[in-house]
């Protein structure tokens, strides 16, 4: 029998982004901390995620930066791309990263164990496959979340996640990507950009469901002129092979041929095999583990934060949940996170930037609402050519001319949305945007310069 033979202050399970901030700042305060990562220290973000998602959208932004730089006088030469550099360009940046990670982690203090963790009571974590046996007086939950195919079809086999897309050994040529929010748009921007011919399906009416209609429109409108078909209405029922290429069947009875079937449609919290049920943690609704508004489970002394509460799935809440725990336990500052006004970007073709409520949200909430709203050719695309156009969106409350939301789809969305969201969570009026002088010549001066509603939507009077 397996004897407990440590004993920490806290044991962390998963070194992804929430995972470390907690353990860095708890170790901060004094606390006697480990941490264990089964796979690679950095979790999604780091290593499958976010950054080498981004890295790769750069790559994709290339093609037409070459297409335009010949209206502003350049040479039309013919450059060309190498898939297995960029990745391998990649793969050394990740690494890099994961190095950096484990470097602050030992300087803090913390001891990283590369292992699979799991609950073996309310108070001790089981490594495994060693067995041995961590006592802990807190154990903190951060294993995140994981890329889901769904219903089994036929043909399931081949299907590729967003994992699997972040190491193929060659661009395919034809790509259908089946989802219709973060990560589908994305990749599907990178795999067109990269000079792939792209299929976009979503069983949706259309893409980025639970963002301002006008950006769901804009951005889908801006994919189909670079190319990427973009099918709603339907689902993937069917993968067959040919050899090394295959046929996607649609719901719609339509075919897609492709040389790669990618699945985006959603990353359920990784919360199989992780001995909860052992020690009697609840799960939520929405399928994360079930916490308070200080990130505690349901048995006490035991914790989670990040994409594995299914709260806000996004990695600066995470990290953000991460401190507040720690905060809170060590630190003796108990901390609730403020989900309000979270601002986020979608690394597109072109960019989607948005804070606060849409209008549809806006209506809901307050009824009278003001709607500030323009859509222009940017100054870059008079020389390019290039068809493109800028969508900028303000969402104001009628009453108090409080701006409720902001929504941008263009070039530097994602710059321009983590500035602007500052200004809405701080209660600015649309009177203060209007007082901030513009920066000319820009896209986001317009911010500041739209005077008159483009819409008013208000109650009906009552009868």
């Amino acid at each position: 029998m397996t004897t407990t033979e440590r004993r920490v202050d806290l044991f962390v399970i998963g070194a992804g982004s929430g995972g470390v901030r907690a353990a860095r700042i708890a170790a901060g305060y004094g606390a006697r901390v480990m941490v264990a990562e089964e796979y690679r220290v950095g979790g999604t973000c780091v290593i499958r995620g976010c950054v080498p998602k981004k890295l790769l959208v750069y790559a994709a932004r290339f093609r037409e930066a070459f297409e335009d730089a010949v209206g502003f006088g350049w040479s039309d030469t013919a450059p060309t791309f190498d898939w297995a550099s960029l990745i391998a360009s990649k793969d050394r940046e990740i690494g890099r990263l994961e190095a950096a990670y484990k470097a602050t982690l030992g300087k803090a203090g913390v001891e990283i164990v590369e292992s699979r963790a799991v609950l073996h009571d309310a108070k001790t974590v089981r490594l495994e496959p060693s067995g041995e046996l961590i006592r802990a007086e807190h154990i903190l939950i951060a294993t995140g979340a994981t890329p889901s195919l769904g219903p089994s079809i036929p043909g399931i086999e081949h299907v590729i996640s967003s994992n699997e897309a972040l190491a193929l050994d060659h661009l395919p040529a034809r790509v259908l990507v089946q989802g219709g929010s973060y990560i589908a748009v994305e990749f599907a921007s990178i795999f067109a950009g990269l000079g792939s011919q792209v299929s976009l399906v979503y069983r949706g009416e259309n893409i980025l469901r639970g963002f301002d209609d006008d950006v769901r429109q804009q951005l889908r409108m801006e994919l189909e002129k670079r190319g990427i078909k973009v099918i709603t209405g339907a689902t993937v029922t069917a993968v067959e092979p040919h050899g090394k290429h295959y046929t996607a069947h649609l719901s719609c009875d339509m075919q897609v041929a492709a040389d790669a079937v990618m699945f985006a449609i959603g990353r359920p919290p990784n919360v199989r095999g992780l001995g909860l049920e052992t020690v009697g943690i609840k799960i939520a609704p929405n399928g994360g583990i079930a916490v308070d508004e200080y990130s505690q489970t349901s048995v006490p002394g035991i914790w989670a934060v990040g994409d594995v509460t299914n709260r806000v799935n996004l990695t600066p809440v995470a990290i953000r949940e991460g401190h507040a725990f720690a905060d809170t336990v060590f630190g003796g500052k108990p901390t609730k996170v403020d989900y309000r006004c979270v601002p986020t970007a979608v690394f597109s073709e072109p960019e989607v930037g948005t804070v606060g409520l849409s209008e549809a949200q806006a209506i809901a909430e307050f009824g009278d609402v003001d709607v500030y709203k323009t859509s222009f050719r940017p100054m870059k695309a008079t020389l390019s050519g290039r068809d493109t156009t800028v969508l900028l969106k303000l969402v104001v409350d009628a009453a108090s001319q409080r701006v409720l939301g902001c929504h941008i789809v263009g070039e530097g969305a994602g710059e321009m949305i983590q500035l602007v969201g500052i200004a809405v969570r701080m209660g600015a009026t649309k009177a203060d945007f209007d007082a901030t002088m513009a920066v000319h010549p820009t896209a986001a001066e317009e911010l500041v310069t739209m005077r008159q509603p483009t819409l008013r939507h208000r109650r009906k009077a009552a009868e």
